[in-house]
């Protein structure tokens, strides 16, 4: 890993990646902000796929180190940044919980919820990678059960930012059943400072994105005749 902790966060408004500038706004990292327009379809032009082969969001540059993934992304993150304690350390307590549920989110959670989107069959439980979508939900909902109060118990991580800012989408989307539960933590980590600094940030951003992409619709309509 560099000496230094300046790096380049790759982003795009209304994202997923969401989550991880929250985390930047919660570490105040060093950073420079790399905007990327998908509506212009810059997520998928040679440049950034050589930053991301996926063309998604987020990614981080850190020095030669190139690192996309959200949980990947927000490990690396909290990481750089030991003493704000956000990443529990190699034999702390925690560190098992946390990792276990950076890695579920991907692995398990977000593709149930896809796949219940598009009424995709999952298949057999045996052969799909999270089981199917009920087993899932259970193990989240008991996990927002005991969130006292934060998403492993007393201590606020980077697990927060992540599952805090996933479910905020999802559950904006209606594609999570909405309970007791979820909707006290949501409004929990929707007091952060952190959070409420960051929406703010893109929600700026993604209108001027909005009125760049809508002046240059405008500038390539042709002129009327006269």
């Amino acid at each position: 890993m560099p000496s230094h902790r300046h790096l380049t966060f790759f982003h795009a408004p209304n994202s997923r990646s969401a989550g991880a500038r929250i985390l930047v706004e919660e570490l105040q990292a060093e950073h420079d902000l790399h905007v990327l327009s998908f509506k212009a379809g810059e997520q998928r032009q040679p440049d950034y796929l050589a930053i991301n082969p996926m063309g998604k969001v987020p990614a981080l540059r850190h020095g030669d180190t190139l690192v996309s993934e959200q949980a990947a992304v927000h490990m690396y993150l909290a990481e750089l940044y030991p003493e704000r304690a956000l990443s529990p350390a190699v034999g702390d307590p925690l560190r098992g919980a946390y990792l276990r549920w950076m890695v579920f989110y991907g692995s398990c959670f977000e593709p149930a919820v896809v796949d219940k989107s598009m009424n995709r069959d999952s298949g057999s439980p045996v052969a799909s990678p999270y089981g199917d979508y009920d087993s899932v939900m259970r193990v989240v909902n008991a996990q927002l059960e005991q969130a006292s109060p934060w998403w492993l118990g007393e201590r606020y991580t980077a697990a927060d930012v992540l599952w805090g800012s996933a479910l905020s989408w999802i559950s904006a989307f209606k594609l999570i059943p909405e309970t007791p539960a979820l909707t006290r933590y949501l409004q929990r980590f929707g007091e952060r400072e952190a959070v409420q600094r960051a929406r703010a940030l893109d929600k700026e951003l993604a209108a001027q994105q909005a009125a760049q992409h809508a002046a240059a619709q405008h500038g390539a309509m042709p002129a009327a005749a006269s």
